[in-house]
């Protein structure tokens, strides 16, 4: 069972991803913003991985700054990323290297898949 941190603006989609994953045994936090996600991260709980929204809309690259910020605090945190929008080259260059991305509109099969493999690792 791992602990995962939620990423995501929109309230539907933040709730069904939250209620999916705890169906498959694990604890989750959640966040709507950046800030709210560094609090998270920032606190002394242990938290196993981060799946996260690029697009966040407070900033261009939200989801992507949450994971730097993430894996400079919490260096073997796992990282998913998650996106409807285009991804450029460039957006693929702040990826934290080595880790997983999961393009939305995604199933329940899709995401248990991607969390199952991002937590293989």
């Amino acid at each position: 069972m791992a602990l995962i941190l939620i990423v995501e603006d929109d309230l539907f989609i933040r709730g069904l991803a939250e209620m999916m994953i705890q169906d498959w045994g694990h604890k989750t936090l959640v966040a709507s913003d950046v800030e709210e996600a560094l609090t998270h991260l920032r606190s002394p709980q242990p938290i196993d991985a981060l799946f996260t929204d690029i697009y966040l809309k407070e900033t261009v690259l939200g989801g992507c700054d949450v994971a730097q910020e993430a894996v400079a605090l919490r260096p073997d945190l796992r990282v998913l990323y998650t996106t409807g929008n285009s991804v450029t080259e460039k957006m693929k260059s702040l990826f934290v290297d080595g880790r997983h991305f999961l393009r939305k509109p995604y199933t329940e099969t899709q995401l248990q898949h991607s969390v199952e493999e991002m937590l293989a690792v």
